[in-house]
């Protein structure tokens, strides 16, 4: 395995429209990318999203480690909800949190996550368990489900569980959380002047709980936090992402940066020093969405890293083993379900019942206990 496959392994790339052009094809098979994050300009109808997710896996069998490719997606429900009718429309997690019931949170994301699996789509960057505790927020708003960590903990493990159960990948975010910013990280670099004691008693508290749920990854934030490291943002910082989540919290599973193209990134740091820094701080995985100049631009810097030395390989190849091991144990069935079996799916009118339900803040009727 060649070291720019072992770095391409570790980067999320976007895609421009419906299907893959010639180029990202050939930049996907030369490089190895690991992952695929889908905006609204990739999805229309639930057949295009499944030939597109069925085109994107099939260059798996082209790859020197024939491992599946991460093909994520924003799915929380409310304003950030990529697909749209016939796929089921779900309510924002405000909702769940207004409902407190755990088990209307567990179906909600297992409904979710049966349709999105049935297209192809393995990976939810979701649940959003970000504490609420700024009202001006309008960034994060009713995308958080309550402005107490204990509430937001509660429901953030049933949303695992029940994302985990239909078979989808999840991802908790904005590590270690963005209830508290009045800054848009895609406009600026928000600074929030919380200590560890306070981020203990309040952030941390629903990203504990989903890890111990079991969550797939955990997503970095560009936020600085000057008294507990006062040189980096959250994504790009040993303290936050070795000492504060793999030490203090044990975690275990991936941690992906939010998109590197943000202006939270891009206004304040150099287009090569970013992931190369990224990955010295210990995240696995690099999230590119937006500009298709980026990937190849970042992917060249860390080969230059690397090759001069100030980039670890030997992490570098712990972090690939760890991805390629999410892979091989979590994406067993990486191919969309047949195209009649979709379209039951898709739309099921129990799907549309719990979402109504769930959206005139009434329990649904009928579901079953976890």
């Amino acid at each position: 395995m060649s070291i720019r496959h072992v770095i391409g392994q570790h980067m999320f790339i976007g895609l421009s429209g419906h299907a893959l052009t010639a180029d990202e094809k050939k930049f996907i098979l030369e490089n190895q990318i690991g992952g695929i994050c889908l905006f609204g300009r990739n999805v229309a109808e639930p057949k295009q999203v499944h030939d597109l997710c069925a085109e994107i896996q099939s260059l798996r069998h082209k790859q020197n480690d024939k491992a599946p490719l991460f093909i994520g997606i924003d799915m929380e429900g409310g304003r950030v909800h990529r697909l749209k009718p016939p796929f089921t429309l779900w309510p924002a997690l405000r909702k769940l949190g207004n409902l407190d019931a755990p088990t209307a949170s567990f179906h909600f994301a297992n409904k979710m996550g049966l349709e999105m699996k049935a297209v192809g789509i393995n990976l939810d960057f979701a649940p959003c368990v970000d504490v609420f505790t700024n009202p001006e927020n309008k960034v994060i708003g009713d995308r958080s489900i309550s402005s107490d960590p204990e509430m937001v903990a509660k429901h953030s493990s049933a949303l695992v569980r029940g994302y985990v159960k239909a078979d989808v990948l999840t991802c908790a975010k904005h590590f270690p959380g963005h209830g508290n910013t009045l800054v848009d990280s895609h406009e600026d670099l928000p600074v929030e002047q919380h200590d560890m004691a306070r981020l203990e008693s309040c952030e941390l508290i629903p990203f504990k709980k989903t890890f111990k749920s079991r969550v797939d990854m955990v997503m970095t934030s560009h936020i600085m936090f000057p008294k507990i490291d006062p040189d980096w943002p959250v994504t790009l910082s040993e303290i936050f992402i070795q000492k504060i989540i793999r030490d203090e919290c044990r975690y275990r599973g991936l941690i992906v940066t939010d998109d590197l193209g943000m202006k939270a990134m891009t206004d304040h740091y150099g287009l090569q020093e970013v992931p190369v820094r990224a990955l010295q701080a210990g995240v696995d995985m690099l999230l590119y969405c937006n500009d298709p100049e980026a990937p190849p631009q970042a992917l060249e810097a860390v080969l230059e890293a690397t090759a001069q030395g100030s980039l670890d390989k030997a992490q570098l190849e712990n972090s690939y083993r760890r991805i390629l091991e999410v892979k091989k144990a979590k994406i067993t069935k990486p191919d969309p379900l047949p195209m009649e079996e979709v379209l039951k799916i898709v739309g099921n009118p129990d799907h549309l019942k719990v979402a109504s339900a769930i959206n005139n803040g009434q329990m649904p009727e009928g579901l079953l206990p976890e």
